[in-house]
């Protein structure tokens, strides 16, 4: 969803914001994916622990892409919801290998 509506932001923004939120939403699986390769449980939970920031990244600039009048408040609710389903199955996962 990151992908197809970041291809609406202004030409300008590819470099910046464009760039920015798609490395952040992209940061989230791959960091999920490297830290369960890990050999540790501790290490897995440190790397979802790092994905809870990108997904804090993803939302501050989904906020400010809709603030800018680049993103729909319709996306950017969609958005900001699956982020918050997100957030709640990371930290579910972090729990259950506590």
């Amino acid at each position: 969803m990151i992908y197809q509506v970041t291809r609406q932001f202004p030409k300008e923004e590819l470099y910046g914001l464009t760039s920015q939120i798609r490395r952040a939403a992209v940061s989230i699986p791959s960091n999920i994916a490297e830290g369960q390769a890990r050999r540790s449980t501790a290490e897995f939970k440190n790397f979802l622990s790092i994905t809870q920031g990108s997904r804090a990244e993803v939302e501050t600039q989904v906020m400010i892409a809709q603030r800018l009048g680049y993103l729909p408040q319709k996306n950017a609710e969609q958005i900001l919801s699956l982020s918050e389903e997100i957030k709640r199955m990371i930290y579910s996962l972090t729990a259950k290998l506590s």
